[in-house]
């Protein structure tokens, strides 16, 4: 079973690791804003999400990463969940998230966790999606998703 928790300062050499790209001072950055969520089997890590504030204040999901024998079980959706449940908490009204459009799988993956991408009107930068992401009366997230490709 899949257990989703903020990792500690304990668990930084494996973020070190496996989130490699970004930086260690990152990493560290990360950790002291719990900005990531890591999911644990039998009590080894398996995978991790790192997320930041789009404009500092809409959720952006930077990262998320399952390592190879633990995919596709329930480990990304697991992590997503945990995620999306406190950013819901955290009165967030509106999630993004960003892939590569020549990707297949992780456009699957979007798409399962409800996902899709934006038109015109549910960009950020709209004058309608800031009122609508604002409104009090919104009870859930809205998901949107850029590719790489997408010309905004």
């Amino acid at each position: 079973m899949v257990e989703i928790a903020k990792p500690g300062l304990t668990d930084k050499d494996w973020l070190f690791r496996e989130d490699n790209h970004v930086g260690k001072q990152w990493v560290l950055r990360c950790i002291d804003l719990g900005e990531y969520f890591v999911a644990r089997e039998q009590g080894e890590i398996v995978g991790f999400l790192r997320f930041s504030r789009f404009w500092g204040r809409i959720p952006y999901l930077e990262m998320i990463r399952v390592q190879e024998g633990h995919r596709r079980s329930g480990v990304g959706t697991a992590l997503y969940r945990a995620w999306e449940g406190e950013m819901r908490e955290s009165g967030a009204r509106l999630l993004m998230t960003s892939s590569e459009c020549d990707e297949s799988r992780p456009q699957d993956w979007h798409r399962r966790n409800g996902f899709s991408k934006p038109d015109r009107s549910s960009c950020p930068a709209s004058r309608r999606c800031r009122k609508s992401s604002s409104s009090r009366n919104l009870t859930k997230a809205r998901r949107i998703k850029f590719d790489s490709c997408d010309a905004l």
